[in-house]
């Protein structure tokens, strides 16, 4: 029974268009389910912070107002669940944002008080994944349905449930991610002490100087760091699950193998640490980077060519996962494309956007088997 009723929510997501316009009550079932989530995500770490929540979001949860938005987040996913429920033939969504609502509420919704709790030492970073499906999937799941270049492609499209995981992993993992992202630099901050002098004089300029400067170095860095992977037959191994995307869209972005996750972060963290920019620097780049990840993989319809002279724009990266023999190793900048007409890796022909997106070989579908597959890819 337990499959089945999963089953028939998984179909009732994946609905045709047909079954999932307005007035359907699909688009009420799946903002309810959205709320519903994020309010039992919300729920939890307060109740058990110390399994469950990040130490960096403290401010937020501590927040007077956070639990009012907590209370109305949850009395959004009644209200929608209810509505999805009386209009929709099938209920297998508008019962689960209900069910998950109700448990958030039985937790003791938003007065909710902190259970005591053996502390591990280590957290599962559910704060963290709800402020950022908010923050990214309430933001672009709207505007693709709105403004989409591909207007057949659905918001669960083929493979969603594997890029889903990925976005839950990368969230909840966040501590362990962090950890071994950041040991590059704090090994190299422990070896430089005698820098502090350049990282005071960084640290002193103006707060846009320095995002600016941020933006910079990273891409920079990120460039070199992209291209490497697109380069060395071992490293693409881990690159290519990110290309085996064959949509894109705001979710596809978060397809990225656990290696290169650590690896890249690793790289980001770099400058932004050992050259001494201001916290509140690092903190906006990184809320900044999250956002714009998701949108240049995003199902936005515009060509922008304007704009794309200067910033990476959805048209610019779609070109670097097409199919097309043109855009092998092309466009491998983050943020500003002239990296790319500087190396000689620009490719953006006006008005044209690829046939298609994917990689050639054959990547296996599943999270394991991806997790596997550059090392096995290596050994075959």
């Amino acid at each position: 029974m337990k499959r089945g009723f999963v089953n028939g929510l998984l179909h009732d997501l994946e609905a045709p268009i047909e079954a999932r316009g307005f007035g359907t009550g699909w688009f009420s079932g799946f903002f309810a389910l959205v709320f519903a989530i994020a309010g039992f995500c919300f729920v939890a770490a307060l109740r058990w912070p110390e399994w469950f929540a990040m130490p960096q979001l403290g401010p937020v949860r501590g927040w007077a107002g956070f639990r009012i938005v907590i209370h109305l987040t949850l009395l959004a996913a009644y209200g929608l669940a209810l509505l999805s429920l009386l209009l929709r033939p099938r209920k297998a969504l508008g019962a689960t944002a209900l069910v998950v609502a109700l448990l958030a509420t039985l937790l003791g919704g938003a007065a909710v008080q902190p259970h005591e709790t053996r502390s591990w030492g280590i957290f599962f970073g559910i704060d963290f994944f709800a402020l950022n499906m908010i923050a990214t999937g309430l933001m672009f799941a709207p505007i693709e349905r709105i403004f989409p270049h591909r207007p057949a492609q659905r918001l669960f499209r083929a493979e969603w449930r594997e890029d889903l995981f990925y976005y839950l992993v990368s969230s909840m993992l966040v501590q362990l991610i962090t950890f071994l992202a950041l040991a590059p630099s704090s090994f190299i901050m422990a070896s430089t002490s005698n820098f502090g002098a350049f990282r005071a004089m960084v640290g002193a300029q103006p707060w846009l100087l320095q995002f600016v400067e941020a933006m910079f170095l990273t891409d920079l860095v990120q460039y070199w760091f992209h291209r490497a992977f697109h380069r060395w037959p071992f490293l693409w191994g881990f690159h290519a699950v990110h290309h085996s995307a064959k949509s894109m869209d705001w979710l596809a972005g978060s397809r990225m193998h656990f290696v290169e996750i650590i690896l890249l972060r690793g790289v980001t963290s770099l400058p932004l640490l050992t050259f001494g920019f201001a916290p509140s620097v690092m903190q906006a780049y990184v809320a900044m980077v999250y956002i714009y990840a998701s949108l240049v993989h995003a199902n936005l319809r515009g060509n922008f060519d304007t704009l794309g002279r200067f910033v990476v724009i959805p048209r610019f990266h779609h070109w670097h996962h097409g199919i097309e023999e043109v855009a092998i190793d092309k466009n491998f900048a983050i943020h500003f494309p002239w990296l790319d007409r500087l190396f000689g890796t620009h490719y953006l022909p006006p008005g044209e956007w690829p046939s298609g997106y994917g990689v050639s070989e054959d990547v296996p579908r599943g999270y394991r088997a991806q997790l596997a597959y550059p090392f096995r890819r290596r050994a075959r």
